[in-house]
C-alpha cells in the first residue's frame, strides 16, 4: 500500500515536470519566431546585423552543446573542472587582446587619433566596460559559485535563479563582443572572435551545467538552464551591433568596452573559481592552452 501510494505521488510530479518543460519549449519557440520577425523588420539586409545574430546563435549553440554531458554523467573531477575554467579564461583573455583591444586601437587611429590619443580612448573604454559590468554585478542579484549570493534582495530569490543570473552576467560581455566585432570593418576577425568564444563556450556550458547539478538540481534542469543561459549571447550581439551602427565613431569605444567587460569576468569570477580548490597548476595550464588556441585562431583566420 505504501509503495503504491508513493508511486502515485511520484507519477503526478513527473507528469507536471514534463508538462512544465513542454510549456517552456512552446514559449521559447514562440519567442524565437517573434524575435526573428522583429529582427528582420529592424535589420533588413544589413549584413553586419545578420552576422552578429548568426555569431551569437553559434555561441549559444556551443553553450547548449556543452551541457549535454550532464545528461549522461553525474560527476566531473574537480581538477578537470578547474582546468576547463582556466581554458575558458585563456580564450577570453586572448580574445580581449587580439580580437578587441588591437582592433580598437587600429579603429581609433583610422579615425584620426595619434598613438597617445588612441591609447587614451581605448584605455578609458576598457575601464568603462569593466566599471559597467561591476555596476551590473552589484545591482543584479545572483550567486557566484565561489562567493555565494550577491546583489540586492539575493536571499529573496530561489537559488536556481541566482545561478542563472550569474551565468547571464558571464555571457553578456561575450555576446556584446561578437556584435561589436561584426559591426566593425573586419568580418574575418569577427569570425575568428566568434569561433574562439564558441570553443570556450562548450566547456563553459558543461561547467555551468555540472555546477547546477552539484548544488542539487536535476540533470534535465541543469542542462536546460545551462543551455538557456546562452541565449543572452545573440541578444547581446544584436544590441552591440545596433549600437555601433548608430555611429562609426563608437567602434573603438565599443570594442574596448567589450574587452573591459570580459577582463572583469576573467579576474572577478573565473580565475578565483578555478583556483579555489588547490588546482592552480592545472587551471593555469588550461589558461595558457586557451590563450594559445585563441591566438592561433586569430592569426590563422584574421
Amino acid at each position: 500500500m505504501t509503495a503504491n501510494a508513493s508511486s502515485l505521488r511520484v507519477g503526478p510530479r513527473r507528469e507536471l515536470s514534463v508538462r512544465r518543460w513542454i510549456g517552456i519549449a512552446i514559449v521559447l519557440a514562440g519567442a524565437i519566431v517573434v524575435s526573428h520577425q522583429a529582427f528582420e523588420g529592424m535589420a533588413g539586409n544589413d549584413p553586419r546585423m545578420k552576422g552578429a545574430l548568426l555569431g551569437g546563435l553559434v555561441a549559444a549553440f556551443a553553450t547548449a552543446l556543452g551541457t549535454l554531458p550532464v545528461l549522461f554523467s553525474q560527476r566531473l573531477s574537480q581538477r578537470s573542472y578547474d582546468t576547463l575554467l582556466g581554458f575558458g579564461a585563456g580564450v577570453m583573455l586572448a580574445a580581449s587582446s587580439f580580437s578587441l583591444v588591437i582592433p580598437a586601437l587600429a579603429a581609433a587611429k583610422a579615425q584620426g587619433a595619434n598613438n597617445w590619443g588612441a591609447g587614451g580612448i581605448v584605455g578609458t573604454a576598457i575601464l568603462l566596460g569593466a566599471l559597467l559590468l561591476f555596476a551590473i554585478d552589484r545591482a543584479v542579484p545572483h550567486e557566484h559559485f565561489v562567493k555565494g549570493a550577491e546583489g540586492p534582495q539575493a536571499r529573496a530569490l530561489k537559488r536556481v535563479w541566482l545561478f542563472v543570473l550569474a551565468i547571464v552576467l558571464h555571457n553578456l560581455p561575450e555576446g556584446l563582443a561578437i556584435g561589436v566585432a561584426f559591426a566593425g570593418t573586419d568580418p574575418v576577425g569577427a569570425v575568428a572572435l566568434t569561433t574562439g568564444i564558441s570553443i570556450q563556450d562548450v566547456p563553459e556550458g558543461m561547467v555551468v551545467a555540472l555546477a547546477l547539478r552539484s548544488v542539487g538540481h536535476g540533470r534535465l534542469a541543469s542542462a536546460g538552464l545551462g543551455a538557456l543561459s546562452g541565449l543572452v549571447e545573440p541578444v547581446a550581439a544584436v544590441f552591440g551591433a545596433a549600437l555601433i551602427g548608430l555611429s562609426a565613431g563608437l567602434l573603438p569605444w565599443g570594442l574596448a568596452m567589450a574587452a573591459g567587460a570580459m577582463l572583469f569576468v576573467i579576474s572577478h569570477e573565473i580565475i578565483p573559481e578555478s583556483h579555489r580548490m588547490g588546482h592552480e597548476a592545472y587551471a593555469t595550464g588550461g589558461l595558457m592552452l586557451g590563450y594559445v588556441v585563441m591566438m592561433l585562431l586569430d592569426t590563422a583566420l584574421g
